[in-house]
C-alpha cells in the first residue's frame, strides 16, 4: 500500500461526498435564489420565509435521492472492503 493508493482512495471519497451533496445543495441554492428574488420584489424581509422552505425542500430532496445515495455509498464501501487484502501486501 503506497502513497498513490491512499491518495486515490481519498480522492474517490471526496468525489463521492461532492456527488452525494450536489442534489441537496443545488436545490437549496435554487430555492434560496427564488425566495430572495421574491423578497426583493415584494420587499418582505422575513428570516423564516427563507429558512423554512429551504429546509423542507432539502429534506424532500434527500428523501427522494436517498436510494441512489445509499447505493453509491454501499458500492464505495464494498470496493474498499474488497480491496483490503491488496492493501496489506
Amino acid at each position: 500500500m503506497g502513497q498513490d493508493f491512499v491518495v486515490q482512495v481519498i480522492y474517490q471519497g471526496v468525489i463521492l461526498i461532492l456527488l452525494l451533496s450536489l442534489p441537496a445543495v443545488g436545490v437549496g441554492l435554487l430555492v434560496g435564489f427564488i425566495i430572495s428574488l421574491f423578497q426583493a420584489v415584494t420587499q418582505i424581509q422575513e428570516q423564516t420565509l427563507t429558512f423554512v422552505p429551504k429546509v423542507i425542500v432539502v429534506l424532500l430532496m434527500v428523501a427522494f435521492t436517498s436510494p441512489w445515495m445509499i447505493s453509491l455509498m454501499v458500492d464505495f464501501t464494498s470496493s474498499l472492503w474488497a480491496g483490503i487484502p491488496g492493501m496489506v501486501r
